[in-house]
Order: structure tokens, then C-alpha cells, then sequence
């Protein structure tokens, strides 16, 4: 009896083995989707902060950096988007820091995002859109 079920473990083994490679590989691909350069938005919709500013940003497995080649402000922006396109962040500019939350879906995406600094309370909206492939919406 313990031979016969040793021996389903066994022959099950490589079964085991192809079925979870496969689904390593499609989860893998899945969190590379939203690989690359993409321009952000930021929309404020309440309180005193700036009307907008854009950054771009990089995203690479999943993590999201400052795109330190576009140029602008001393400004440090991580984050991570998950493989269904999850999206939260941090940015920090001196005393000043937001978080934000939102969705990637192809080749655009967006969310919400809120703000302190020392004097004020901000909070809005960020589109995004990735670089590259136009999509015609108007920011």
C-alpha cells in the first residue's frame, strides 16, 4: 500500500512540476506587462498645492522608479504594480510627501493620491500613459 502511494507521488512529481513552471512563467510575464517608461500626471482637486505636475517614471518588474532622465524637480517617486496592474506609490520632494493608489490597463492607467507638506493638505487624481503609445486621451 505505502509503495503504491509513494509511487502516485513520483509519477505526479514531473505532472507537479510543469504545471507550476507554467504558471511561474505566465504570472512572470504578467508582472512584465507594464515594463517601461510612462508619463504621470498629477491633477490637485483639493487644497493648496500646485494645479498639476508631470513626471515620468519607470517601471521595471513590477517596481515603479523616477525616471531621473526626464529632467524637473529633486523629487523621489517608488512604488509597485502587482500583476493586475495595482498601482501604489510614494513621492517625496523635500518636507513634502503623497501616496497615491490607482490602476494600470494597458497602455494607460490612473487612481487617487493625497499629500502633506508643512503648511498644507492636498489631494487629487493621476493619470498616466505610456510612453509611446499614444492613446489620444487629453490631460
Amino acid at each position: 500500500m505505502f509503495a503504491m502511494s509513494l509511487r502516485r507521488v513520483v509519477l505526479s512529481m514531473p505532472l507537479v512540476l510543469i504545471a507550476t513552471a507554467s504558471a511561474w512563467g505566465a504570472r512572470q510575464a504578467t508582472a512584465d506587462r507594464f515594463d517601461g517608461r510612462w508619463s504621470v500626471l498629477i491633477i490637485t482637486d483639493s487644497g493648496s498645492c500646485d494645479r498639476a505636475y508631470r513626471y515620468g517614471v519607470e517601471i521595471s518588474g513590477g517596481h515603479v522608479f523616477y525616471n531621473s532622465g526626464a529632467g524637473g524637480p529633486d523629487v523621489s517617486i517608488s512604488g509597485q504594480v502587482d500583476p493586475r496592474g495595482r498601482v501604489s506609490v510614494s513621492v517625496r520632494s523635500g518636507e513634502s510627501a503623497a501616496y497615491g493608489s490607482g490602476r494600470l490597463s494597458g497602455a494607460t492607467g490612473g487612481g487617487t493620491w493625497q499629500g502633506t507638506s508643512q503648511s498644507s493638505r492636498c489631494s487629487g487624481r493621476w493619470q498616466a500613459e505610456r510612453e509611446g503609445q499614444s492613446t489620444g486621451t487629453a490631460y
